[in-house]
């Protein structure tokens, strides 16, 4: 008699907010279905279905509220986490039949909720998981967390409320994870944290052994063996730093970027640029010693991209020091900018500062800063017209009624979802996302190249 497999309980997720928490999706998912769970990409088909929110900003918790309530609406039977699951009182006095709430990453509570929720159906047979876990993105790239939690005190943050204070992973581990995505097809590394820069130092940059040789827990050299991977066919895959505080030690980690070893981008999240401002934010105010560095760094590497994040309407923040950042910015000449404005987050010491900015004067500040650097932006992606540009697919399009197929990339200049993109023509219809092609740019715009690949 044939044997019956029984059916695994199916999990659906909705995860929201930055690559941190889908990083912590990713490890529940796995987690999961290494425990015999199954995955449904509907409510209609889940026995539970978990909600992964964001706390950071009002409008954040806003989201996740409306979040968990469709999901309640559609399904009925709701598991809250992440940043959120520290107002479970709030949670609860608007969703009381939620099943559980636990807070960020908090891995084996949320199992064990969905054990209570959903029993497992332990089977040899199907309780498997693909080596290297599963994921919420596609393929081709994937998120590497390497740490948790915060040491900074910023003015308008509340994240060491939330995830706590610095915590190191090991580098062996962080090393043998990123193996694995780059051995299961993983052909680009995105290296996150809540400070990249700071990894290691809670555990005083310990040494471990990876390939049999002593390697710190330091983010130089975590870049240097990350740069060392190599996919199944022999390729380099593109390894990029989000994230990273301009601490001294960076200006180490250009001249890897020089040699090949790391993709020529740094995230580094700015916030502003006027000292006043810096200081009531509680950040480092060296603004001027920042651009010299940045002059440095473009000697040592000259396709060095550089994004940032900026603060617009903080309290305090006159027309002079607006005007301050947007001549910072003018000298800067940074590669990829996002602004957002000032928004009170529950928790936060920025609340009680003095002389809160209007709506409407954030509003209009915003729109300028966004003016002023999609011009910057322009003029340096116009630079790159006439240069063969390495890309990596991201998707390809069917062919037109005159049989031309086109695609979608990205340069090195060009983090997924935050960035810019390469618009391809007559691309060979065999590609897939991510083969990595070289490209003659033909034209840009503010935001994004065109171009054509080139045979080599």
């Amino acid at each position: 008699m044939a044997l019956k497999i029984p059916d695994a309980p199916k999990v659906g997720m909705v995860s929201l907010g930055c690559p941190k928490a889908l990083v912590d999706s990713e490890r529940i998912l796995t987690k999961l279905r290494s425990d015999g769970y199954a995955l449904s990409p509907d409510y209609d088909g889940a026995d539970v279905v978990l909600v992964n929110t964001c706390g950071f900003l009002d409008s954040a918790k806003e989201e996740s509220l409306e979040a968990i309530g469709e999901a309640i609406a559609e399904n009925g039977r709701v598991i809250v986490t992440g940043c959120m699951g520290n107002e479970a009182e709030l949670i609860r006095a608007r969703f009381p039949e939620v099943l559980a709430i636990t807070g960020a990453h908090q891995y084996e509570d949320v199992v064990n909720a969905v054990h209570d929720a959903a029993p497992p159906v332990p089977n040899a047979f199907v309780d498997l998981v693909p080596e290297g876990g599963l994921k919420l993105t596609p393929r081709h790239y994937g998120y590497v967390k390497i740490s948790e939690g915060c040491n900074h005190s910023c003015a308008f943050c509340i994240i060491p409320d939330l995830r706590g204070k610095l915590a190191s992973r090991r580098i062996d581990a962080v090393l043998r994870e990123a193996e694995k995505l780059v051995a299961a097809g993983t052909k680009e590394l995105l290296i996150i944290s809540q400070d990249t820069s700071a990894y290691g130092v809670d555990v005083r940059h310990e040494e471990r052994l990876w390939k049999g040789e002593p390697v710190r827990t330091h983010m130089t050299d975590l870049a240097r063996a990350l740069g060392g991977l190599r996919t199944p066919q022999g390729e380099q895959p593109w390894v990029r730093l989000h994230y990273v505080y301009p601490y001294p030690h960076v200006d180490a980690v250009i001249p890897l970027m020089a040699e090949g070893l790391l993709t020529p981008y740094l995230d580094i999240p700015f916030q502003h640029a006027a000292p006043n401002v810096l200081r009531a934010m509680k950040r480092p105010a060296n603004e001027a010693k920042v651009l010299e560095r940045l002059r440095g760094w473009r000697e040592i590497c000259p396709d060095i991209a550089i994004r940032s994040s900026f603060v617009v309407g903080f309290p305090g923040e006159t027309e002079a020091d607006f005007q301050y950042l947007l001549d910072w910015l003018e000298e800067a000449q940074l590669d990829r900018v996002g602004a957002f404005r000032f928004e009170p987050v529950e928790g936060a010491q920025a609340n009680a500062l003095p002389d809160h900015v209007p709506d409407e004067i954030k509003e209009e500040r915003f729109q300028r800063i966004m003016d002023a650097c999609a011009r910057i932006s322009a003029a340096k992606l116009a630079a790159k017209i006439g240069r063969t540009l390495p890309v990596i697919i991201d998707e390809v399009g069917e062919p037109d009624e005159d049989g031309s197929v086109g695609a979608t990339g990205r340069s090195q200049a060009d983090a997924p979802e935050i960035d810019g993109h390469v618009y391809l023509r007559d691309v060979d219809p065999g590609l897939s996302a991510g083969d990595f092609v070289s490209v003659e740019i033909e034209d840009a715009d503010e935001h994004d190249l065109f171009g054509v690949p080139i045979s080599v």
